[in-house]
């Protein structure tokens, strides 16, 4: 292909009733899930990076990415013919409160096409302008914010996590102004684009704004949409081709479709907790329908594990939305949509059950992954055992400054079987001091404790059917040994701002194989330094991040 083309299909547009305001003002949108819109055109569109496997999966040539065609069309100076650009209506809870209609602000769907192999996707310009959704702001983005979702949306793919993509990065040659952490202080920022790829970008406020308005109308269609095309094995033969195939929702298909979401919004969670993500802001409109990661904004790597902490400096009095509260977030959030969803069904009993259901599918779920970032596996160990040990860890991590990543693919590359447990607590602990940030502290009762826990963890681990080799190669699969850690993306950012974008493309290319052990890539893999401890951008984020 020489050319930009595509499929379109519409899904979004055909299957919803559109705003019949066709003016792109600030405004209250009723009735309607979408409104059309298009992207404002940027002053001197530049592209810095791109993700291979996405433009292959869109079927775009390398030749096609290296055109102006391809950097006007992403940068949203450029709409191809069959496309019809538009912004989604949605509300949402915001850090626990209800914020009315929010919508696509400064996100603009290019538009909906099917790949080569089939697939539905949606083309997101994140960045591309204001939209009636926008409220105050320009709907524009920055770089710095720009590199770390790109960076993200990639990185959290390969790392087996669901995800929205990322196909582009263009530097847009305008200026943005922006207070980065809303004390006062704004000031001109370099703008920049980002094409976001989806099977959908439906989520939770989706629902919950017209059940708020009592448009049992709209909130029905949504339903339908949404199952129809995206949960049709739910209808078992009954799924249509468009709007005008559609059957009517039973009781039971929305109950069998909530339970779905619930299952997928509980297992995303313990993907996060698995590899130390924390997503910064998990209000309803940042969550999900089909259980991706959506919406890289102040997010952060739990470097130091600390349950406690979060990246969002809007978050930071309550830390409402902290590592170790997401999954109970996840419930929450649930029980925002189930209320939503009560409305169309005769008996709101089996939706809270969903919603009471949520704990033991992600403590299941949680417990299968602490297992195997443990390699304990093994179908003869005994479970209680096994949890035991997995949570006498998780509180012990704490009390001294550890660094999860490390800690969890250090002891992998253990062999067990040759470890002396009868030696002193120092000596005993000596191959896992490389993940403490601070070895002295590790002493006292900490290290008793600490000691303690690795005896009983090499004395249960050696009893298994494993060999060194094979527990290795399981552990590792668990537990990744590149993450983009905070302080990673921020010097990306750094260069980026000084001219240069060439550790955007050293990092994506290392975060395409987190799990393997690369060569020559150590100093990607070792404790945040010091001088990122309390920086901005490494430590601390704010919604516009």
């Amino acid at each position: 292909m020489t050319e930009l083309e595509f499929i379109t299909d519409h899904w979004y547009l055909e299957d919803l009733p559109g705003d019949p305001d066709d003016q792109n003002v600030r405004r209250q949108v009723n009735g309607a899930a979408w409104s059309r819109v298009a992207p404002t055109p940027t002053a001197d569109p530049a592209l810095i990076a791109h993700s291979e496997e996405i433009a292959t999966e869109l079927g775009i040539s390398a030749t096609v990415v290296a055109s102006q065609q391809f950097t006007r069309t992403f940068s949203g100076n450029e709409v191809p013919a069959d496309m019809m650009p538009f912004a989604m209506t949605y509300g949402g809870h915001q850090f626990g409160n209800w914020a009315g209609q929010l919508g696509d602000g400064r996100a603009i769907v290019l538009g909906e096409v099917t790949t080569p192999s089939g697939s539905h996707q949606v083309l997101q310009l994140k960045g591309a302008g204001p939209t009636p959704y926008s409220r105050g702001a320009d709907g524009r983005a920055v770089l710095r914010s720009s590199i770390r979702e790109f960076l993200c949306s990639e990185a959290m793919h390969h790392l087996g996590i669901p995800t929205t993509r990322a196909l582009s990065l263009i530097l847009t040659g305008d200026e943005v102004v922006r207070d980065m952490l809303y004390d006062g202080h704004p000031a001109p920022e370099p703008g920049a684009v980002v094409c976001r790829v989806a099977p959908g970008f439906v989520r939770f406020g989706h629902f919950e704004l017209p059940a708020s308005r009592g448009d049992v109308d709209l909130l029905r269609q949504l339903v339908e949409h949404t199952v129809h095309r995206y949960f049709p094995h739910l209808l078992v033969g009954k799924a249509g081709d468009g709007k005008a195939g559609m059957e009517p929702i039973t009781d039971d298909v929305i109950t069998a479709w909530f339970r779905e979401v619930m299952e997928r919004t509980a297992d995303l969670m313990v993907g996060w907790m698995r590899v130390g993500f924390v997503h910064g802001v998990m209000n309803t409109d940042n969550l999900s329908i089909l259980g991706l990661t959506i919406d890289y904004g102040p997010y952060g790597w739990l470097e130091n594990f600390d349950p406690g902490w979060t990246p969002n400096t809007t978050d930071a009095g309550s830390k409402r939305y902290r590592y170790g509260n997401q999954p109970n977030i996840g419930q929450w959030n649930l029980s925002r949509l189930g209320g939503a969803l009560a409305s169309l069904v005769d008996d709101v009993a089996p939706l809270q059950s969903v919603v009471d259901d949520y704990p033991a599918r992600f403590g299941n779920a949680w417990d299968a992954a602490l297992s195997a970032k443990l390699g304990l596996t093994d179908v003869a160990l005994n479970v209680d055992v096994r949890r035991e040990l997995a949570n006498e860890l998780l509180e012990i991590l704490p009390l001294v400054e550890t660094d999860m990543t490390i800690f969890f693919r250090t002891l992998g590359d253990i062999n067990v079987t040759e470890i002396d447990t009868t030696v002193t607590d120092d000596v005993l602990m000596q191959p896992l001091q490389g993940a403490y940030y601070t070895v002295s502290e590790l002493s006292g009762e900490v290290l008793a404790r600490t000691a303690d826990w690795f005896r009983r963890y090499v004395t249960i681990s050696a009893t298994t059917n494993r060999s060194p080799d094979e527990r290795r190669a399981e552990m590792h699969a668990a537990n990744p040994k590149y993450v983009l850690r905070n302080y990673l993306a921020q010097l990306a950012i750094d260069k980026a701002d000084a001219g240069s974008y060439d550790m955007i493309d050293e990092l994506l290319d290392l975060l395409r194989r987190p799990y393997d052990d690369q060569p020559g890539r150590a100093e990607y893999a070792r404790l945040r330094p010091d001088w990122a401890r309390e920086r901005v951008g490494c430590s601390m984020l704010s919604c516009s991040s």
